[in-house]
C-alpha cells in the first residue's frame, strides 16, 4: 500500500498513532461499526473469530499505511 500514510508513528513504542487523513479516520469509523455489528449480532466463537478477523486487517492496514513504518521509537529524534 504505497502513497500518502494515513496514520502517524507513535512517538514512544511500537505501532500506529492516531490517524491524519481522511482515510486513517474512515478505517478506523468503519472498524468501530464492524465490531459493533460483531458485538449486536453475533456470540459465542463466531464473535471471537470475526472480531479477531477484524482486528487483524486493521493491524495490517495500520502498519502498510503508517508514516515512517512500524519500529521501536523512544520518543528521540529519528
Amino acid at each position: 500500500m504505497a502513497g500518502k500514510p494515513w496514520f502517524a508513528p507513535k512517538r514512544f513504542g511500537y505501532g500506529s498513532g492516531l490517524p491524519i487523513s481522511w482515510e486513517g479516520w474512515a478505517v478506523v469509523a468503519l472498524f468501530i461499526a464492524a465490531i459493533l455489528g460483531v458485538a449486536l449480532r453475533t456470540n459465542g466463537a463466531t464473535r471471537a473469530g470475526l472480531t479477531a478477523a477484524l482486528v487483524a486487517a486493521l493491524i495490517a492496514v495500520c502498519a502498510a499505511k503508517t508514516d515512517g513504518g512500524w519500529r521501536w521509537r523512544s520518543g528521540g529524534e529519528d
